[in-house]
């Protein structure tokens, strides 16, 4: 992902075909088969899987998630900044802290998402245009709960080979989040004509509302309006 000085804002129509027939060729991977562990009130579990602009799109219009927070997790605080975090040499990764409601869509259901429209899971180090292990795939855990049912969860996806290659997707301890800075937050619905948001980041949406229809809400929860 790279930020311009100044972004042009345009139509890309080229670019919008070619995101369409990504979309169109999009499948759901299966839902754990293991029982989401019943939980109440809210939960949050942190996932990086290349950059944050999309991952957070396809949360914020998930039905039952509270908030998406585009932010940088695995390295220490000090160094929790775009550019700093862009060498890669910070150990953090870009990641979207995803707070939802359990009795509306599970743990289990914010992973199949996560696997299925959110990255690809395979690439390691690098996700589409983006190289080096800020955009890295991983799941910081929040405890041990989370971290076995998602290691259950990749086992069960790598048994069945339902991807080209072998899940590369880490799993983390969380010992810190820290939020983008705001020209971040909410990127692909303030810039949806930009054109890494049009051929990366929309067709991931279309896949959440294509694939996962009972769980899409066409009106996102911005990290704008929950702090205004």
């Amino acid at each position: 992902m790279r930020m311009l000085t100044a972004l042009l804002v345009v139509p890309f129509v080229g670019l919008a075909i070619n995101a369409a027939s990504a979309a169109e060729r999009a499948v759901t991977i299966p839902p754990p088969t293991a029982a989401t562990p019943a939980k109440t009130g809210t939960q949050t579990v942190v996932l990086a899987g290349g950059c944050f602009w999309g991952v957070q799109a396809v949360y914020q219009h998930t039905k039952g998630v509270i908030s998406a927070v585009s932010g940088y997790a695995g390295g220490e605080k000090q160094t929790a900044h775009y550019e700093s975090v862009g060498t890669g040499r910070t150990g953090h990764a870009e990641s979207v802290s995803v707070t939802f409601d359990p009795q509306q869509v599970s743990y289990g259901k914010i992973l199949q998402i996560y696997f299925s429209v959110a990255h690809n899971p395979t690439e390691l180090n690098y996700q589409g245009p983006d190289v080096g292990t800020q955009y890295r795939s991983a799941i910081f855990y929040a405890d041990d709960e989370q971290k076995n049912f998602a290691k259950a969860y990749i086992a069960e996806l790598d048994k069945a080979h339902l991807f080209p290659g072998p899940i590369v997707t880490q799993l983390e301890p969380l010992h810190g989040f820290y939020p983008a800075e705001d020209n971040h937050q909410d990127f692909a619905v303030l810039h949806p004509s930009y054109p890494y948001i049009v051929f990366n980041d929309l067709p991931k949406v279309a896949n959440l509302k294509r694939l996962f229809p009972a769980l899409y809400k066409p009106d996102p929860a911005l990290v704008s309006a929950a702090r205004s």
